[in-house]
């Protein structure tokens, strides 16, 4: 069946998950705003208590937790072709870890937010350097080499957290360690998350022929003329730059890159051209609605939306891992 074919359908069902999605986050909260309720607030109408809930309250919120998923899905996608490894995920392989201290490391010296976002980023791109480089040693890296390599640089960033955390001001710890829990309680614009997820979407969706060649391996995809240094380094900074603005908007959410794009793989196939794009819709809408969960099942404390994640990441990643061996 031609590309085109298989896609429209699974993106439009996708498109629809993530739209219903984004409708549960604005209507469920601490006061329920019903189906005619929400379309009259959204069409301009409506009650005024309604219209400052859904606009100031949780339309940033929901759209800052549809990006995020969408930024860790599609790094995640990214990083499981780049190595031919479902476990291959920024946060299993400390590349979320990087971009966490990297933020927090800015947000003590007191930068502001771009260069809070900057950190990350070169956070980010550090750890998967010395991920990629310690597991390639003089030889070439295995999928094994590479886990343990990224969980033990994982470790190292966790200790450097709590280093940073004790040199934090005590008045400022409590919202820190949520955020690095994973939250999106101070995700009060999603314009940097959107700003950064759609072009390099819309930059990745051309290679997504390449990627599939480089998906069967190095050598085959350079007999087939693909240029797979350039490529691989393309792709190494874009899964870091993704993986910074992810982190600099919601902290360390795990998971989320591991699940989305193994589970649609199973469903869809491996085409890239198919996978990417569905990532981006299905992470958006499962991180979504794990943010509707994580602000109402303990009402009116919220639980860190990375509590979540971690409950379904938790038994995939073992479930992967057995059938790794």
């Amino acid at each position: 069946m031609p590309v085109a074919s298989r896609s429209l359908p699974a993106l439009l069902l996708l498109g629809v998950g993530g739209l219903l999605s984004l409708l549960m986050a604005l209507a469920v909260g601490s006061v329920s705003i019903s189906l005619d309720e929400l379309l009259a607030v959204l069409s301009g109408e409506g009650q005024i208590l309604h219209h400052e809930l859904v606009f100031s309250l949780r339309a940033p919120r929901a759209l800052s937790a549809f990006a995020t998923g969408g930024l860790l899905a599609l790094a995640g996608a990214l990083m499981q072709v780049l190595l031919r490894n479902p476990l291959a995920d920024p946060y299993v392989l400390g590349i979320s870890g990087g971009a966490a201290v990297g933020a927090l490391l800015a947000m003590l010296l007191g930068l502001g937010t771009a260069l809070v976002s900057g950190s990350a980023f070169l956070g980010a791109l550090l750890s998967t350097v010395l991920v990629f480089g310690l597991a390639q040693g003089r030889g070439s890296w295995t999928p094994a080499r590479l886990l343990l390599t990224g969980v033990v640089i994982a470790a190292g960033w966790g200790a450097v957290v709590t280093f940073l955390l004790t040199l934090s001001p005590t008045e400022k710890l409590p919202g820190m360690l949520y955020w690095l829990m994973g939250d999106l309680s101070y995700a009060d614009s999603p314009l940097a998350a959107w700003v950064v997820l759609i072009p390099v979407l819309l930059l990745t969706l051309p290679l997504g022929r390449s990627l599939n060649v480089l998906a069967r391996g190095q050598l085959q995809a350079a007999a087939l003329g693909v240029a797979v240094k350039p490529l691989e380094w393309g792709v190494y900074a874009l899964a870091s730059l993704l993986t910074a603005v992810a982190v600099t908007t919601a902290g360390s959410v795990g998971f989320v890159g591991l699940i989305v794009p193994h589970m649609l793989r199973l469903v869809l196939g491996n085409d890239q051209r198919l996978i990417l794009p569905a990532s981006v819709l299905a992470g958006g809408a499962l991180l979504t609605v794990a943010d509707t969960l994580a602000r109402t099942l303990m009402a009116p404390e919220q639980l860190p939306v990375g509590v979540i994640t971690a409950l379904l990441g938790v038994p995939t990643f073992l479930f992967l891992l057995y059938r790794s061996r």
